[in-house]
Parts: C-alpha cells; structure tokens; sequence
C-alpha cells in the first residue's frame, strides 16, 4: 500500500519531468519560430525613419539605404557571423563559375 507521501512525491516529480520537458521544447519552438537576418538598415529622413531588420546581406541593405541618408547595422538579435562581402559579378559576355 502506498502512503499519501509517496504518492505525492511521485506526483511532484512527474510533474517537474514535464515541466522541464515543456520548457525545453519551447526554447526550440521558439528558435525556429521565424528567422533572425542578421543586418538592418535606419532610414533617414527629417522625421527620424524607420528601420528595417529583413537583410541577409549587408550589399542589400546597402542598396536599400542608398540615396535616403540612413545607414546599416549589425542586428542585436542575429546569431552567427554575418555575410559582409557582395556576391562577385559577372561581365558581360562571361559566365562566373562557382
């Protein structure tokens, strides 16, 4: 027969198993929720601008502030390192090889 204590104790760490199972899977959800570009472009402007955090490039942001007076940044919230060199282009007439 089992006592009210062991009952309560088995209880207690069934429910502390789930809980740090819940938590775990939410920290994964929640990385893979949406992705985190790692550059992002203030725009000028007299009324301060906007910003925009959607680059995976710095030469597309780059492109994107071109003209508005504003300028790029690293996001705070990207992981890893971010790409910083433009793609090579190609001349007329010739194929790049990669």
């Amino acid at each position: 027969m089992r006592t009210w204590s062991m009952r309560m104790s088995s209880i207690g760490l069934g429910l502390a198993l789930a809980v740090a199972a819940g938590a775990a899977d939410l920290r994964a959800s929640r990385a893979l929720a949406y992705p985190v570009y790692p550059w992002c472009a203030q725009y000028g402007g007299a009324f301060g601008g906007g910003v925009n955090c959607y680059f995976s490039q710095l030469w597309q942001c780059r492109q994107a502030v071109m003209g508005t007076g504003g300028y790029c940044y690293e996001n705070p919230f990207a992981w890893g390192r971010p790409e910083t060199e433009p793609p090579p282009r190609a001349r007329k007439g010739r194929r790049v090889v990669r």
